[in-house]
């Protein structure tokens, strides 16, 4: 006969220790889901609150910036910076319609879900659905500047100075002038004077001086300036604004006319 002595076997577990232990699971599953709605919701917040304050995305519909910006380029815009330091000629700004700029546009019926989904990722920069309601253009001429096309060499003059635009304009060949159609204005208080790269087909100042704002962009339309090109990856990179070429130009001589 064996003299070792069995170990007593190991109590099952009871009722009220098992639904602890399921209370315990649900409640750490709970806290998990709790704390990543609390991380996307900040997320959400601090997206929205960058994209409303400092910087928005838009993508280029059409080619009237070309070939600084082309079509589908998807753009950031620095909203805080110009508001503190204001705007120089040269620069590429994103502006609302002024009135009569663009075509009515009808847009077609979408189902709720994709509305949804369209504002939801609007919030954190990676949808611009109101792209279509802005535009893009380079600031030419500032308040009070006169601005002139063309001279005898098809050169633009602001302020009698005569600037040189051959490194981003695209014109139809070298010995076409900066404009096929002239103009002679005197930007007036708190307006911009703005016109594309693709100086041949771009809808900008010069072709809106019939409507109300006579082609002038308040600046109070300007959303900002466009400082980085995220979207093709190949085209990553700071779109030029060639302060260069304005250098020598001298501010106006008097004080702008208010509209």
């Amino acid at each position: 006969m064996s003299t070792e002595q069995q170990a007593p076997a190991t109590p099952a577990p009871s009722s009220r220790a098992r639904l602890n232990s399921g209370r315990d699971r649900r409640h750490g599953w709970l806290s998990f889901l709790r704390d990543v709605i609390i991380i996307v919701l900040v997320a959400v917040l601090v997206s929205f609150l960058v994209k409303t304050f400092l910087v928005r995305s838009f993508y280029i519909p059409s080619g009237s910036m070309e070939s600084t910006l082309m079509v589908d380029d998807r753009i950031l815009v620095d909203e805080i910076t110009p508001r503190f330091g204001g705007y120089e000629r040269g620069d590429i700004v994103v502006f609302r319609d002024p009135g009569g700029w663009l075509p009515v546009r009808i847009d077609p019926p979408r189902s709720p879900l994709v509305e949804g989904a369209e504002w939801m990722l609007s919030l954190v920069g990676l949808s611009a659905p109101d792209s279509d309601d802005h535009l893009v253009k380079r600031i030419i001429g500032m308040p009070g500047d006169h601005v002139v096309c063309c001279n005898a060499i098809g050169q633009i003059t602001v302020n009698d100075v005569p600037i040189d635009e051959s490194d981003y304009l695209k014109l139809p060949n070298a010995d076409s002038p900066a404009s096929a159609d002239d103009f002679d204005v005197v930007v007036p208080a708190d307006r911009l004077w703005v016109l594309g790269d693709n100086r041949y087909s771009s809808k900008d100042s010069r072709y809106n001086t019939d409507q109300p704002g006579k082609g002038f962009v308040p600046v109070e339309n300007i959303v900002g300036r466009a400082f980085l090109i995220t979207w093709p990856f190949n085209r990553f990179g700071i779109p030029d604004f060639h302060h260069e070429v304005f250098a020598g130009v001298a501010e106006p001589t008097s004080e702008p006319v208010s509209k």
